[in-house]
């Protein structure tokens, strides 16, 4: 009789046990102890491009903020398709998450297949930022604004060579030159900007659109000359370079840095992540550098960006259509 009561407070101690070393252990499913892992950042490029750098400027703040390791991916490739399925097909936790851009909204009309739905298969967490993009070429190239740009690609159709990352707004403003310009221009879509900003730079290809984020440092070098920007209005960091639209009326490129998990994310795990994204960016210090780099700070909740992400898919799609771009 002694040894079953024995037992069976044996048994009972075990069970108390379980259930405060369950209690002490932080969910991963929950945003009440999320983080109690690493995060992957996942960015569907090749490094040295605006979102590459972007999410390296706000790592470090990150992981103070989430008192965990913040690790960046880079899955460039197939117009970001390649790191842009890669999260769509995580486990739903939080734990890996995709700065995404432009492409998010062109790529449902420029490709002829995706492989997820880019509204369906992924949660909206956060608007981070507004880039600004600007139109540049190398020193060698013989021009200093659109009007002598279009003038000697139509002296010399075919030969001119661009190099943007595929599928996103830099391409497009390529893909738009061309065709508000009625200018022949071979636009070869590389897997990311940063490639494609250091083929511009070494002069194997001849122009380029890119973020002012990327290009500034290259501009202010003299590596590379700045012709003119892609947005509607001038550039305060730049305010002799025109506008496209001075010399192509109604022209207009300019994109967006968002962030998006996995369909499925638990709501309180996403409230936590927006947090922490929004408290990097405003932090002075970044926000400063941002700025400085002709980044608008947009931080903003997920309904947000739910709502206007249908709206970019629309409008760029649109805009596809009108320039007559291709996937490669």
């Amino acid at each position: 009789m002694k040894t079953r009561k024995l037992a069976q407070l044996a048994i009972v101690a075990m069970i108390l046990a379980t259930g405060v070393a369950q209690a002490q252990t932080p969910s991963t499913g929950s945003g009440q102890g999320f983080p109690a892992k690493p995060v992957r950042i996942v960015v569907p490029a090749v490094p040295g491009g605006g979102t590459d750098i972007l999410a390296r400027l706000l790592s470090p703040r990150l992981t103070e903020n989430f008192g965990q390791s913040v690790i960046i991916e880079n899955r460039g490739g197939a117009y970001t398709t390649i790191g842009t399925e890669h999260v769509a097909r995580s486990a739903p936790d939080g734990y890996t998450i995709l700065i995404a851009t432009t492409p998010h909204a062109i790529n449902p009309t420029l490709l002829a297949r995706l492989p997820f739905d880019p509204i369906k298969d992924f949660t909206m967490i956060s608007l981070l930022a507004r880039p600004q993009s600007v139109l540049v070429v190398h020193p060698s190239l013989p021009v200093a604004s659109v009007k002598e740009l279009i003038a000697l690609a139509k002296a010399k159709p075919g030969q001119l060579t661009a190099g943007t990352s595929g599928g996103n707004s830099a391409y497009l403003a390529v893909e738009m030159l061309k065709a508000r310009a009625g200018i022949d221009v071979l636009n070869i879509p590389y897997k990311g900007a940063g490639q494609a900003l250091n083929d511009t730079v070494a002069g194997h290809v001849q122009f380029q659109a890119n973020t002012l984020l990327a290009a500034l440092p290259f501009i202010k070098s003299g590596r590379l000359r700045a012709i003119a920007v892609c947005g509607e209005k001038r550039f305060a960091l730049l305010p002799d370079v025109p506008t496209v639209a001075e010399t192509l009326k109604g022209f207009e490129s300019s994109g967006w840095y968002a962030l998006l998990g996995p369909a499925g994310v638990p709501r309180d795990t996403v409230l936590r992540i927006n947090d922490g994204f929004a408290k990097a960016l405003r932090t002075p210090e970044i926000t400063k550098r941002l700025t400085a780099m002709a980044v608008v700070v947009d931080a903003g909740s997920p309904e947000e960006l739910a709502r206007l992400m249908p709206i970019e898919i629309k409008k760029w799609g649109a805009l596809v259509k009108a320039s007559g771009a291709k996937a490669e």
